[in-house]
């Protein structure tokens, strides 16, 4: 089959169209006819050659895929040859603790396809087991299909599990121009939240505006701090959705009310970070890590974009012989939502 490779890492030169073994689909797996392949920064970061992932070469990117089944490996039973799916990225080992306990992104052997998790969809197939095929209506064309798992899973868990996020709170959505940050603001809207979005680019917070956030912050042009307290009349915010980083961290903190919540599962600027810890301790505030999510979540996420509540947002599309040329777009940070390949 075709595929993009990674040979060595490095910047976008590294990605090269070659040919790899179409994948066998194994007891309880499908073999999937790849239609889309949604980029995200940790692509980027595996690419560079992120030492702790330990990825063996050759390598295919690609967590956020769907498409169409196109065989079954042998005691599938909830799947049909033709059916259109999206791909739940996450992978545990299903048998720890955590994972019996509904956990299992805290698995030890927790990983997402495309990085840590085994190959991933920057090819034209990709093999995957039956229970992490999401089903999703014909409505919905493979572009967008392949542009919420990651992102919406990500931005569900850190707001409604970690955040707590509900009616009449404040959000304050960081980087509401990236994949993450546009499902933060639709789920934010969603649970009854008024969202406060901040970006670098006024095109992207008119989008954000278009999306449902009720107020926009434009940065650095605008301080981030003064401006929340304008916004909220002094109270601040109940929760930050942070995946920027060293940036705006310490002004992130400093936007929170008493009790307050920081949510983080990013450093898109830069992973070391300077904090007031003044205001961690005085204000009594909570700095909450998040790593993707769970299966549970998972579904009950694609359920939600299945029924039109949540939408995905497809900025640009390339085919996936313009790997290189996608990775460049999504580093220059100009796009408003996911960029896509189309095998």
């Amino acid at each position: 089959m075709r595929a993009i490779l990674i040979n060595r890492f490095g910047g976008p030169e590294v990605l090269e169209m070659g040919e790899a073994p179409t994948p066998a689909p194994g007891l309880g797996e499908v073999l999937l006819k790849v239609k889309a392949c949604a980029l995200n920064h940790l692509d980027i970061w595996v690419r560079d050659g992120i030492p702790s992932y330990h990825i063996k070469l050759p390598h295919i990117l690609g967590c956020d895929v769907a498409g169409e089944v196109a065989a079954l490996g042998k005691n599938v039973s909830s799947v049909k040859v033709g059916q259109r799916a999206a791909v739940s990225p996450g992978r545990s080992c299903r048998n720890c603790q955590e994972c019996l306990s509904g956990q299992d992104n805290h698995c030890r052997r927790y990983g997402v396809i495309g990085a840590h998790g085994g190959p991933g969809g920057y090819a034209e197939y990709l093999a995957v087991p039956e229970d992490y095929l999401l089903p999703i209506p014909d409505s919905l064309d493979f572009a967008h299909a392949a542009s919420f798992p990651l992102t919406f899973q990500t931005a569900w868990h850190m707001l409604m599990t970690h955040g707590g996020c509900g009616p009449g709170q404040c959000v304050l959505v960081l980087g509401a121009g990236s994949g993450v940050g546009v499902a933060a603001i639709q789920i934010a809207k969603l649970a009854g939240a008024r969202v406060l979005a901040a970006s670098t680019s006024e095109a992207k917070l008119e989008k954000a505006k278009a999306l449902g956030a009720d107020e926009t912050i434009l940065l650095p042009k605008q301080d981030l701090v003064k401006e929340t307290r304008r916004a909220t009349g002094g109270a601040m915010a109940d929760i930050v959705f942070e995946h920027v980083g060293q940036a705006v961290f310490d002004s992130a903190v400093k936007s929170l009310k008493p009790g307050g919540r920081l949510v983080t599962c990013g450093a898109t600027t830069g992973p070391d970070i300077t904090v007031d810890f003044r205001y961690v301790f005085s204000r009594e505030l909570r700095i909450q890590g998040s790593m993707m999510g769970t299966q549970a979540e998972m579904r009950l996420v694609a359920k939600l974009v299945s029924e039109g509540r949540l939408k995905p947002v497809v900025d640009k599309t390339f085919p996936l012989d313009e790997a290189r040329a996608a990775h460049e777009y999504l580093a220059g940070k100009n796009q408003f939502g996911k960029v896509v390949l189309l095998p």
